[in-house]
C-alpha cells in the first residue's frame, strides 16, 4: 500500500490548484464549487491528481482530480488501488466519474431523470455547468457511488 507523506500532500494539493485554476471562467468556478463540495463531504478522503499522461508523457487522457481510495480488482486477479470518485474538465464542461459501480447502468436508471441536463454513460456524469444539474441529486450519486465501493 502506498502511503503519502507530508510533503506529496501538499504536492497534490497544489497540482489540483493549479489544474483548477487554469480552466476557463465558469468551468473554473464550477470546478472549485464542485471539489469543495465533494471535500466537504468526505473531509479526510484521500486526494489524488492524474495529469492524464502515461509512462512516456504522453497525453492519453484529460486531469482528473480524484477522491477517496478503493481497490479495484482485475479478472487477472491483480489489484490497483484507485480513487472512487474523480472530476475532469472536457471539451463542453465537466465530467464526474463515479468508479467501481459494478452495474454499468445503475448510475442512469438510478439518477438520469432527476440529475438535470446531463449525460450519463457507465460511470461518467457529463454536463455543461452546475446550473444545468440538481447539485443535491448529484451529491447523492457520489455518496452512493462511494458507499459501494467501499
Amino acid at each position: 500500500m502506498t502511503h503519502l507523506n507530508k510533503t506529496d500532500k501538499m504536492n497534490i494539493k497544489a497540482e489540483i490548484k493549479a489544474y483548477i485554476d487554469s480552466q476557463v471562467d465558469q468551468k473554473r468556478a464550477d470546478m472549485e464549487a464542485l471539489h469543495n463540495r465533494i471535500r466537504h463531504i468526505f473531509p479526510k478522503c484521500r486526494l489524488w491528481f492524474l495529469d492524464g499522461k502515461d509512462d512516456n508523457g504522453k497525453t492519453v487522457t484529460n486531469p482528473n482530480i480524484g477522491y477517496g481510495l478503493q481497490t479495484m480488482k482485475y479478472a487477472n486477479g491483480a489489484t490497483k488501488e484507485f480513487y472512487q470518485i474523480g472530476i475532469s474538465a472536457n471539451t463542453i464542461g465537466i465530467s464526474v466519474y463515479i468508479i467501481g459501480i459494478q452495474d454499468k447502468t445503475y448510475l442512469s436508471k438510478t439518477y438520469g431523470d432527476k440529475l438535470g441536463k446531463a449525460s450519463i454513460t457507465g460511470y461518467c456524469i457529463k454536463f455543461k455547468t452546475l446550473e444545468d444539474i440538481h447539485m443535491d441529486i448529484l451529491e447523492l450519486a457520489i455518496r452512493d457511488g462511494v458507499e459501494q465501493t467501499k
